[in-house]
């Protein structure tokens, strides 16, 4: 064993001269594994003045402490996977942000984190959580009816727009034109198939401008919401909803701590959230287990994700991947499942593939 612990060492000290060039960080793992081949030599020693039983136990437990030793030697540390974040990032066409939080540790890691990003459907759950605050304000309830329609007005002039079902991931809503839905089933919409037809029927309900307002009370300071979706004459003025990987992380961060309105309100939006039926980016490479309360948002040369990603030992983080001047959406959604498999497995203390 002992001429296997010196095998274990060479391999180790040309890994490491390989794969790092700072010197102090070697000597640092250096000594460390020196450490670890004295506390295995002391063990051995003491082992021989110990009974058969109590041999087992030491043994079980010198075993348990090698493996954590091998375990946080595998798996890289938050400074050295940004860096590894960064270079997959660098062999995709786009400009990427990524904003990271582990709750239970409080570290982050953070990649363009404060740039603005055209929000897409992201704004969706900014406009959920100020439904939910109107509703706490009994200026509106959940149960309310709203009439669907499909006529709404420009921002800029007051002129009349309607939605093009051909650009809407929900159809089922507009052949309900002319009845009535309770507003609790428009923002599940809204979130789970991202429905921009009940986007709009929410937005001119609650007032846009209100949305960015408590995103500012809620220490979001970047986001804007302007307006629903499809208005042309906003779009070509510049008039578009816009948000940064932080602030996303920073309203997703309050929801799952229960912050957002009230802790009944935060659970039931992370309830809808969970429902999100497009899986194709954060959730895509995770184990079945883990659940991810999350909105996509995607258009032409963008494509988003965000959300808490729930661990099965209770433990969560928060994840936002932003993407801008994108060339190819599968080969970007795939380079956004590997990232949010690596902050899986470096979170639950597994060795990255």
């Amino acid at each position: 064993m002992i001429s296997m612990i010196f095998k274990s060492s060479r391999h180790y000290n040309r890994r490491v001269a390989r794969n790092r060039t700072d010197l102090d960080t070697i000597r640092a793992e250096s000594t460390e594994l020196i450490n670890f081949c004295v506390f295995f030599t002391t063990t051995c020693m003491t082992m021989r003045f110990l009974d058969k039983t109590s041999r087992l136990i030491f043994l079980t437990g010198f075993l348990l402490a090698g493996g954590t030793y091998v375990s946080a030697q595998s798996r890289p540390s938050l400074p050295e996977l940004r860096q590894q974040i960064e270079q997959e990032l660098a062999r995709h066409p786009g400009v990427f942000a990524v904003a990271f939080k582990d709750l239970t540790t409080g570290q982050e890691l953070l990649i363009r984190e404060k740039e603005l990003f055209h929000a897409a459907s992201t704004m969706k759950t900014p406009v959920m959580i100020e439904v939910y605050k109107q509703q706490a304000q009994h200026k509106l309830s959940l149960s309310d009816s709203i009439l669907v329609k499909n006529e709404f007005k420009s921002i800029v002039d007051g002129s009349p727009f309607s939605l093009p079902i051909s650009v809407d991931d929900d159809t089922v809503t507009y052949k309900q034109l002319g009845t009535k839905r309770t507003l609790a089933s428009l923002v599940y919409d809204m979130i789970t198939v991202s429905s921009n037809l009940a986007t709009n029927l929410i937005i001119e309900k609650i007032d846009a401008r209100k949305v960015t307002q408590t995103m500012r009370e809620l220490g979001a300071n970047d986001i804007q919401i302007w307006r629903g979706v499809e208005d042309s004459k906003a779009f070509a003025k510049g008039m578009n909803n816009a948000t940064t990987a932080y602030d996303l992380m920073v309203i997703y961060n309050k929801l799952a701590q229960g912050k957002v309105v009230s802790p009944e309100a935060s659970k039931a939006m992370i309830g809808v959230l969970l429902e999100q039926k497009f899986n194709e980016s954060i959730p895509a490479k995770l184990p079945k287990e883990v659940k991810v309360a999350h909105k996509t948002g995607s258009i032409t040369g963008v494509r988003h994700d965000s959300g808490i990603v729930y661990l099965p030992d209770g433990r969560k983080y928060v994840l936002v991947i932003l993407s801008k001047q994108i060339k190819d959406d599968i080969e970007t959604q795939n380079a956004m499942a590997t990232i949010s498999e690596w902050l899986y497995l470096c979170s639950a203390g597994r060795q990255i593939k």
